[in-house]
C-alpha cells in the first residue's frame, strides 16, 4: 500500500518529534524577573513586611502547603494591594496572584501549589503608597510535579 504524500510527511514528522530528546520546559531566573518587573514597573523590591511560608524540604512537588501575607496592619495610606508569587523553577513561573479592596480583612492567603524541581519561590506585595515589599524561601523538592514523562 502507497501512502499520499502528505500522509508521509505527517508521518515523517512525527518520527522526528519523537527523535528529539525530551527535556522539561522550566522558567528561569530572567523570566522570573521579567514577570516580577511587570508588576513592579521596575521600582526596587525591600525585604520585609512580606511573609512567605513554606516547608524547606517538600517530599512531594504535587501539593505544597504556602501561605503568604502581612502580618502587621498597615495605615490606609500603606496598605496592601496585591500579593504575587513566583517560582524559578515551574514551567510557569506566575504562581498566583491576589488583590485586595479596601475592604479586605488582613491581606494573607494559604493554599497549595505544584512544584517541577528545587527552586526558589519568592512573594511580592504591592503597597498602595507605590513600594514592594518582598520575601523568597529556597526549598528542596525530592518528588517533582508540572512535569510529565514521555
Amino acid at each position: 500500500m502507497r501512502l499520499a504524500p502528505s500522509r508521509r510527511f505527517v508521518l515523517g514528522a512525527g518520527a522526528a518529534l519523537l527523535a528529539l530528546p525530551a527535556t522539561p520546559a522550566r522558567a528561569t531566573k530572567a523570566d522570573v524577573a521579567a514577570a516580577i518587573r511587570a508588576i513592579t514597573g521596575g521600582a526596587p523590591l525591600r525585604p520585609g513586611r512580606v511573609k512567605l511560608d513554606l516547608p524547606l524540604l517538600v517530599e512531594n512537588g504535587n501539593a505544597v502547603a504556602m501561605t503568604v501575607g502581612v502580618a502587621d496592619p498597615l495605615p490606609a495610606a500603606e496598605r496592601v494591594l496585591s500579593l504575587h508569587v513566583f517560582a524559578e523553577g515551574n514551567p510557569l513561573p506566575n504562581v498566583i496572584h491576589a488583590y485586595f479592596g479596601p475592604r479586605s480583612g488582613a491581606p494573607r492567603l494559604a493554599t497549595r501549589i505544584r512544584l517541577a524541581t528545587s527552586q526558589t519561590i519568592v512573594a511580592v506585595a504591592a503597597c498602595a503608597d507605590g513600594t514592594f515589599w518582598t520575601d523568597s524561601v529556597e526549598l528542596l523538592v525530592t518528588l517533582a510535579a508540572c512535569i510529565d514523562d514521555l
